[in-house]
């Protein structure tokens, strides 16, 4: 069973120890772990992932453990593995202004197509709070007046919800490096409305536009801490336009179909496993085989 753990907190002595000690003495095989320390703001941050043997020890129990290592040590521990429940993965959409992404995956879920639960809708603003009740999911603004999101907030929705994936639906906030890394391993995936890793930013319709592009589309991507995405690469799809198209055209086949269509198929190769985040690098995932 592959299980992730990770780590985060004040930056001292001897802090990956008593994980990496506890986990190899139960019997955990591990195939990934990274660590780092920010100087500037004396912060850890750990990654681990491995192959748990969960017929020696259950998750909830390990998970136990963890956290009492970070209540020793300081640290905020966080024990994830997908196959730990029966039940389909369970996703929190975030989203700022635009309603059609995460439309698109709510359809989808209704109709079948995507096998996951959307436990959650949270916004920076609350533009989308009606699409929410329309669905019978629980909604949260986590933004002030200005849309300054409550990170922390955000973190304590998506462990009270017991969230799989958070999936950024055009939520047009940048997360801290804390809250990448408390959810590292692949958990959180963004929709980007450009090419990457040509037209990064906010602005990418304008950018290409600008450079008489004729070939437009989105890019739906892994989140990872202090990397902007390129090996994250999850999904692209791309449209295209005649000569002279107006901005305001493109932008409105990108906004209302093209980029919803593009999250919806990189969320599925997620949510169906085809691949993973490995070593900050999308992989295909190898299926398991059974007896």
């Amino acid at each position: 069973m592959q299980v992730i753990i990770t780590a985060v907190g004040p930056d001292h002595v001897g802090l990956a120890d008593p994980i990496v000690h506890y986990v190899t003495g139960v019997g955990a095989n591990i195939h990934e772990i990274q660590m780092y320390d920010r100087d500037s703001e004396r912060l850890f941050a750990m990654l681990l992932r491995m192959d748990w043997p969960a017929d020696r020890e259950l998750v909830p129990t390990l998970r136990e453990r963890m956290n009492e290592i970070g209540r020793l040590k300081g640290l905020s521990i966080r024990t994830w593995s997908r196959d730990e429940h029966a039940r389909k993965p369970r996703i929190a959409l975030c989203t700022t202004y635009r309603p059609e992404p995460a439309l698109a995956v709510l359809r989808a879920v209704r109709d079948g197509r995507l096998k996951a639960e959307p436990a959650v809708m949270i916004g920076n603003r609350p533009v989308c709070r009606g699409l929410a009740e329309q669905f019978g999911i629980d909604w949260h603004t986590i933004g002030d007046e200005r849309g300054n999101p409550d990170n922390e907030r955000l973190a304590e929705l998506i462990d009270q919800y017991e969230i799989d994936y958070v999936v950024l639906a055009r939520y047009m906030r940048i997360l801290p490096p804390g809250i990448c890394w408390k959810f590292a391993g692949g958990r959180i995936i963004n929709l980007h409305h450009g090419l990457l890793p040509s037209f990064p930013g906010f602005r990418p319709y304008e950018d290409a536009h600008s450079h008489h592009m004729l070939t437009y589309g989105a890019t739906v991507h892994f989140i990872v801490p202090e990397l902007d995405a390129g090996n994250q690469i999850i999904h692209q799809s791309t449209f295209t336009v005649l000569p002279q198209t107006p901005l305001a055209e493109i932008k409105r086949q990108g906004e209302s179909d093209h980029e919803p269509t593009c999250l919806v198929e990189g969320l599925r190769r997620v949510i169906d496993r085809e691949v993973e985040l490995h070593f900050h690098r999308v992989v295909r995932r190898t299926p398991e085989v059974r007896d």
